[in-house]
């Protein structure tokens, strides 16, 4: 896919890398549902580890057990969160479907009570790409991503909306914008949102697609494969969303990702416009994300949400000649 160079200045958000999530601890789980947990693994737990990227606060610890066995668990209550319980229970339906050439953590068990959704992950050793991004994690992730591709489509499962049936309302959003950003040229919101109605045509598609694909939602192993976690809200659509979304993030730190796109096997061959439409949705779902108020169980969810915003916006600027 070509070399990639540093061209754009990075634009840094002011939220933590990998510490941006409150999480519920292994001591907070209900001393029934710790016990079924340490049935279900075999062995007595002795340390669990909290996974502090992302920004949900459901429970997602890596537990080690007293025979040395490591795991990934993930857990929520139907009672004081029941959106995250109902989350889990839609991922541990969808990692059932993937097919075994999809590098994702496969699901182990699922425990789904009348108090609590929890969800056994097989436990992969690795560590998220590098902030600010690197070109060789990029081009390790970007080729994940075309694999999953190939064995995704046609998307394995039944009932899968499309991204055109699922975000009907994400056109809409810029005419929130527009009054929440007083400096965006109101002629270049107006084009945005006339990209964006463009959405059935441009993300079309047979695709399973992942469409939450961030660098909190990968892993690299050792041996440098790429993992693509968190299946909550998967999508039929185009092959080549999921590696557009993965470029947002490298753009915003500073990669010259236009020239990865000229070389990428899937992005290449897309017309100009439906990249700029996708830009365009992605823009106005993140700006207006931004808008809405900072929930205490997630304290960078707006401004991670901006700033991914404002790198998509400056994005599709740079494309449009604006």
């Amino acid at each position: 896919m070509g070399v990639i160079s540093s061209r754009h200045p990075p634009r840094q958000p002011a939220i933590p890398h990998g510490r941006t999530a409150r999480r519920l601890e292994w001591t907070h789980l209900p001393p029934p549902i710790r016990a079924a947990v340490a049935q279900r693994l075999g062995s007595p737990v002795v340390s669990a580890e909290s996974q502090t990227a992302g920004y949900t606060p459901g429970f997602a610890s890596v537990l080690t057990c007293a025979d040395g066995t490591r795991h990934f668990v993930k857990a929520a209550s139907l009672k004081a969160q029941r959106p995250f319980a109902e989350g889990y229970r839609i991922e541990a339906a969808r990692l059932r479907t993937l097919p075994p050439t999809v590098p994702a953590p496969r699901l182990q068990w699922l425990m789904d009570t009348d108090d609590w959704v929890v969800l056994g992950i097989e436990y992969v050793e690795g560590r998220q790409p590098a902030r600010p991004w690197t070109p060789s994690d990029l081009e390790a992730a970007s080729a994940m991503l075309v694999d999953a591709a190939a064995a995704l489509t046609p998307a394995p499962g039944l009932g899968l909306e499309t991204f055109a049936e699922e975000h009907a309302s994400m056109p809409s959003l810029w005419e929130a914008v527009g009054p929440s950003y007083p400096d965006l040229p109101p002629e270049r919101v107006a084009e945005a949102a006339r990209l964006a109605l463009r959405m059935p045509e441009a993300t079309a598609g047979e695709t399973l697609v992942h469409l939450d694909v961030r660098d909190d939602n990968l892993l690299i192993t050792p041996e440098g494969r790429v993992y693509l976690c968190d299946w909550n809200w998967p999508v039929r659509g185009a092959a080549w969303i999921d590696s557009l979304a993965l470029l947002i993030g490298p753009r915003g730190d500073g990669l010259d990702v236009e020239r990865h796109l000229a070389a990428h096997p899937l992005l290449a061959p897309v017309p100009p416009d439906d990249v700029d439409t996708v830009l365009a949705l992605l823009a106005g779902y993140f700006l207006y994300s931004a808008t809405l108020p900072v929930p205490t169980t997630s304290p960078y969810l707006r401004e991670g949400a901006r700033w991914q915003g404002e790198v998509c916006w400056d994005w599709l600027s740079e494309r449009r000649a604006w």
